[in-house]
């Protein structure tokens, strides 16, 4: 028996070596060679790639403007992943009943995920201009004051967050929908015997059997949040003043406009930390649940 469990195990590897040898050129490489810069005093003025620890992680936590993009991450992560799940459980739940034109339905839906970052950026940004926008025509053509959506430190990051959840919305609903056309039907058969309501039925039946996938979206959708830079780059450049600097978009321009390409890897080494321990906190939490 044991024999048999070695070969099946040496057979598993033996598949999986290809990919894996291929993931650690694509990816093993350049993030060994990034923490390395992170680790070292190069910059653009000095090229050089000399090792001095973890000073480039210190000069960037000592500032109170990481911490604010930290915290800024957080928060609009918060907003997007939210307003992107309750939107698509509501459509995938409504999906759900629908019988004719589904697939016509699951198209549209794509077309915002199928969108480039940038291209969708450049159209918000264009249908958002305070003044000739078509935002701001609609709402004054029905008597109410134009909005600069991105130009108020208090709502330019609350229209990133919403642009976002417009764009990532659609591929939520693909994941929650295959998720509840793989449930069960017995459990509702049996719940309509006994009496049970619609909303009994999703609290009791449909959340649970379906945790497992949306924790899957939550994950997925959490890590693109996190690392979100283009619409940041598009639509704002971190203004008005740092309102909407997240911590992608502190990095870049770090590394790039202050020229210590150190701390702003340091910077992206750190936001990669905060996404690994948030996906380990939430496996962790699904399999105790499953336990």
């Amino acid at each position: 028996m044991r024999a048999r469990a070695y070969d099946t195990a040496r057979a598993g590897w033996g598949f999986a070596a290809p990919g894996l040898v291929t993931l650690a050129i694509v990816m093993g490489i350049p993030l060994v060679y990034a923490l390395a810069i992170s680790l070292s005093s190069m910059t653009m003025l000095r090229p050089q790639l000399r090792l001095v620890g973890l000073d480039s992680f210190a000069a960037v936590m000592s500032e109170p403007l990481f911490w604010h993009s930290v915290l800024l991450t957080l928060r609009y992560s918060a907003m997007t992943v939210i307003g992107e799940f309750a939107i698509g459980l509501a459509v995938a739940l409504m999906l759900r009943q629908v019988v004719a034109m589904r697939g016509v339905y699951f198209a549209l839906l794509t077309l915002p995920m199928a969108m480039s970052p940038v291209a969708v950026a450049l159209i918000w940004r264009m249908l958002l201009q305070p003044n000739l926008g078509i935002v701001n025509q609609v709402l004054t053509g029905i008597g109410l004051p134009a909005v600069d959506w991105l130009g108020r430190s208090d709502l330019a990051l609350t229209t990133v967050a919403w642009i976002d959840i417009w764009q990532q919305t659609s591929f939520v609903v693909l994941l929650l929908s295959a998720g509840l056309a793989a449930l069960p039907k017995e459990p509702y058969e049996a719940a309509e015997v006994d009496g049970a309501g619609p909303f009994q039925q999703f609290w009791y039946i449909t959340l649970p059997l379906l945790r497992p996938v949306a924790t899957i979206a939550i994950i997925i959708q959490l890590i693109n949040e996190f690392r979100t830079y283009d619409l940041v780059y598009v639509l704002t450049k971190g203004g008005p003043g740092v309102s909407t600097e997240l911590l992608s978009y502190f990095a870049y321009r770090r590394a790039f406009q202050g020229l210590a390409v150190n701390e702003g890897n340091a910077a992206a080494f750190i936001l990669l930390l905060i996404v690994l321990s948030i996906t380990v906190v939430f496996f962790y939490l699904l399999e105790r649940r499953r336990a």
